[in-house]
C-alpha cells in the first residue's frame, strides 16, 4: 500500500509527459508542414529542374502522407536525431547545443535577478498600502511591463554603451576574444572561470548587463506586482490578525506567517516567468546580437530551415513542460497539503 501511492504519482507524471511532448511535437510538426515555405527549394535554390526537385522531395519524404511523416519524424526524434540544419549543414541538435545556453545563461540572470529585487519590492509593497513607496513600486511595475523590450534595448545601448561606455556592447564577447576559452558547459562565465580566463570572465559580464537588465525589468516588474497581490490577501487573514494580538513581531508576521503562505503560488509565477523568458527573448536577441536559441530560430525561419525551426520549438517546448514539473515537485516540498 505504501508503494501504490508513490508509483501512481510517478506513472501520472510520466503519462503527463508523453501526452505533452506527444502534442507539442504533432503542433509544432503539421504547423512547420501547412507554412507556406518550400524545404525542398531552400535546398536547392529555385533555379534547379525538376527532375532534382522531385528527386529531393521524395527524399525528404513529403510525397507520404503527413501522418507518415509524424511517425517518422517521432522515430527519428525518438533517436535523438533533429535533421540536419539547412542554414549550417550541421546536424540540429548540435547547433541547439551550440546556442541554447547562451540563452539558458541570459534568462537564468535575468530570472535571478527578478525574484531577489521583485520579490521584496512585492512584500515592502503590500507592507506599505497606500503609501509611497507602493505607488512608486505600482507606478515601476506598469512602466516595467509595458515599454516595448526592442525600444528598452536600443536606448539603453544608445546611452550605456554608445555614450556612457560604461558597458559592452552586442554580442558574447569581444570579437578578439572570441573562441580563445575551450566549450565545456556552453555558459561563457562558467567557462571562462574553469578556464581562469578573468579577462574574458569580466567582458562576458560587461556584455551580459544590458541584455540580462533588459529582460530583468520585466521579469521584476511581473514578479513585484504578483508578490504584492499575494501579500495583501495574505496580510488581510485573520491569522494575521490573530498572529499580532499573540504579540508576534511584525517580521516574523510578515516573512514567518504571511510570506510562508505565498510561497506556493510564487513559486508558480516564477516558473512561468523563467519559461516565458526562455521561449519570449528572440527581440532581446535580436537587438544585442545574442547568439541564443531565439535568434536562431527566428533566423532559420527566414531561411525556411524548417528542420532547425521544429528542433529549436521541441527543445524549448521541453524545457517549458519540465519547469512546470518542477514547480509540482517544489509544491510538494513547500506545502505538505500538496503531497496527499
Amino acid at each position: 500500500m505504501s508503494l501504490q501511492r508513490p508509483l501512481k504519482a510517478i506513472s501520472n507524471v510520466l503519462l503527463t509527459l508523453v501526452l505533452t511532448f506527444v502534442g507539442l511535437t504533432a503542433i509544432t510538426f503539421t504547423i512547420g508542414r501547412v507554412m507556406p515555405t518550400d524545404p525542398v527549394l531552400a535546398i536547392i535554390g529555385d533555379r534547379a529542374p525538376q527532375e532534382t526537385y522531385d528527386r529531393v522531395y521524395k527524399e525528404m519524404g513529403l510525397d507520404r502522407p503527413i501522418y507518415e511523416q509524424y511517425g517518422r519524424y517521432l522515430s527519428e526524434l525518438a533517436h535523438g536525431n533533429l535533421g540536419t540544419s539547412i542554414m549550417t549543414s550541421r546536424p540540429v541538435l548540435e547547433d541547439i547545443k551550440r546556442f541554447f545556453p547562451a540563452t539558458l545563461e541570459l534568462a537564468t540572470i535575468a530570472t535571478l535577478m527578478g525574484v531577489l529585487i521583485g520579490v521584496p519590492m512585492g512584500v515592502w509593497a503590500a507592507v506599505n498600502q497606500g503609501r509611497f513607496i507602493d505607488h512608486a513600486v505600482r507606478v515601476l511595475g506598469l512602466i516595467g511591463y509595458s515599454i516595448p523590450v526592442f525600444w528598452l534595448g536600443m536606448v539603453a545601448l544608445l546611452i550605456f554603451y554608445g555614450n556612457l561606455g560604461w558597458v559592452a556592447g552586442p554580442g558574447r564577447l569581444d570579437v578578439y576574444l572570441d573562441g580563445i576559452v575551450e566549450t565545456q558547459t556552453g555558459f561563457i562565465l562558467i567557462d571562462a572561470a574553469l578556464a581562469g580566463e578573468w579577462d574574458i570572465f569580466w567582458n562576458a559580464v560587461s556584455h551580459l548587463i544590458l541584455p540580462a537588465s533588459i529582460l530583468g525589468a520585466f521579469a521584476l516588474a511581473y514578479i513585484a506586482r504578483m508578490t504584492r497581490s499575494f501579500m495583501l490577501d495574505q496580510l488581510n487573514q485573520e491569522y494575521i490578525l490573530t498572529a499580532r494580538v499573540k504579540g508576534v513581531s511584525e517580521g516574523a508576521v510578515i516573512w514567518r506567517h504571511a510570506f510562508r503562505n505565498v510561497l506556493v503560488q510564487l513559486i508558480t509565477i516564477i516558473g512561468l516567468t523563467y519559461a516565458s523568458l526562455l521561449e519570449g527573448s528572440v527581440l532581446t536577441e535580436t537587438v544585442f546580437s545574442w547568439p541564443g536559441i531565439g535568434q536562431y530560430i527566428t533566423t532559420s525561419l527566414f531561411n525556411a530551415d524548417m528542420n532547425a525551426v521544429l528542433g529549436g520549438t521541441v527543445v524549448v517546448g521541453t524545457c517549458f513542460v519540465g519547469i512546470n514539473m518542477l514547480s509540482d515537485l517544489l509544491y510538494k516540498l513547500v506545502d505538505p497539503r500538496a503531497r496527499s
